[in-house]
Formats: structure tokens, sequence, C-alpha cells
């Protein structure tokens, strides 16, 4: 008898045991759960490019992550809603924070006055056959020398106002941007690029 009590003392042992290891578990996967949405919406969020006014930088169809938790600085990559379409996003790069004066002089870009290269558009300005990669209206053929000021969109602002950004597309003929849309408020982007390359396109 006393052989039989400890066996079914052991079962019930063992079987207390084996619950309390698929609760822990459980547990463990409903935090993960938790944690993986709570980054998915509160940290990184992916975004997938659409379209060509990030090219070369970016491809159509390229898969990126977006850092929601950090504001942009000068140059980072943001996406935000489109002021002038229902439902879209646009992925453009930060050119003048608040309180900046934004100028482009025959594609060399000033900001506050002190002259900023841009590598990332090497690429492009070299495959150029005549006029210049940055201007206002009208692509290649277009007013290589503008300011702020001189932007309709920017309804004759001299530096960009406080809470607002200047963006541009790296595509920069083809791009619908600051130029065109008007400054961009800054607590409406959503995240910056943290990361984007071969390894993550399509």
């Amino acid at each position: 008898m006393d052989s039989e009590t400890n066996e079914t003392n052991e079962t019930k042992k063992t079987g207390r045991g084996k619950g309390k290891a698929i609760w822990g578990w459980v547990q463990v996967i409903l935090i993960a759960v938790i944690l993986s949405m709570a980054l998915r919406y509160f940290v990184i969020s992916p975004v997938t490019v659409f379209g060509d006014s990030m090219y070369p930088t970016l491809h159509d169809g390229e898969h990126l992550f977006i850092n929601k938790v950090t504001g942009p600085d000068r140059f980072d990559i943001i996406v935000f809603p489109a002021p002038d379409e229902k439902d879209t996003e646009y992925i453009k790069r930060v050119i003048g924070l608040p309180g900046d004066t934004v100028e482009y002089k025959q594609d060399q870009l000033y900001i506050n006055g002190k002259k900023y290269d841009e590598p990332y558009l090497d690429s492009e300005k070299k495959d150029l056959t005549n006029g210049y990669l940055t201007t206002l209206n009208d692509g290649a053929q277009g007013n290589p020398n503008f300011s702020l000021a001189t932007i309709p969109a920017c309804g004759g602002a001299t530096k960009v106002p406080k809470g607002k950004l200047f963006v541009l597309g790296d595509n920069r003929p083809i791009s619908k941007d600051s130029r065109y849309i008007g400054f961009i408020d800054e607590d409406k982007v959503l995240g910056k690029v943290i990361s984007f390359g071969k390894s993550l396109q399509k």
C-alpha cells in the first residue's frame, strides 16, 4: 500500500510540475508577444519604399526600419504622412531644421550661410549631361538658384519655422518635396530610417 501511495503522490507531483512548466512557457510567449507589439508600435516599425523619389539612396520596393523614438536630425531620412494625399506616406531627407536658412546656388547647398556637401547626390550629378540637379521647377532646366523665400510653397518664409522641417528627395528632378508641398510638421514625423541597404531590399 505504501508503495502504491508513493507512486500516486509522485504522479500528482509530476502532473503539477508539467502544468507549471507549460504555464511558465505560456507566460514567456505572452511577454514576448507584448514586447514585440510594443516595439512595433512605439519603438521601431517596418516600412516599404514605393516610388523613386529617394533613388539612388533607396529603391522602389526596398524594406526598411524606422525609429519612432528619437527626433530627426539634419540629413536623416524620415517618413511622414503626405500633406497633399490622403492615406499616403512620403519618405524624404531632412535638409532644414527649425530656425535654419536654406539656399541652393548651382547645386551647392548652403545652410545658415555655410556650405554643405551632399555626397548622396554624387552619382546623380555625375550622370547629368546638362543643367543642374537641384532646381526650383522644371527639373534640370529649372532655376538652380533659390532660397526658402523664393519657394511659393514655403509662403515667403526666410527661415524654417518653429516645429517645421524642410525636406527634399534625393532624386531631385522628380521628387515632390518641400519645394512643392512646403514645410513638414515636425510632430507628424512617423520615424527616421535606421537601416537600409542591399540586405533589406525586396
